[in-house]
């Protein structure tokens, strides 16, 4: 399917065809990555991380644990 990039402000902007959207699965504000390779431009869609609190302690070690902070004393009524 052919399509033409056109000027948006300094940058290009190109329209994605309403099959190729439904194809790649594609939505309205969906986060792309975008890069190109030997030439090819190439859109893909930008995967969240979700991360699961057992597995990121799983990782803790002695080396990468932060020391605990002390702020002070309640200040005000939080202490309540």
């Amino acid at each position: 399917m052919k399509t033409t990039a056109q000027k948006w402000g300094n940058s290009l902007a190109i329209r994605v065809p309403k099959s190729i959207a439904l194809q790649a699965g594609l939505k309205v504000k969906d986060a792309l990555d975008i890069e190109v390779r030997k030439g090819v431009v190439l859109l893909r869609p930008h995967l969240r991380r979700v991360y699961k609190l057992e597995d990121l302690v799983k990782r803790m070690t002695p080396r990468n644990m932060h020391k605990e902070l002390d702020f002070g004393g309640p200040v005000g009524r939080e202490a309540l």
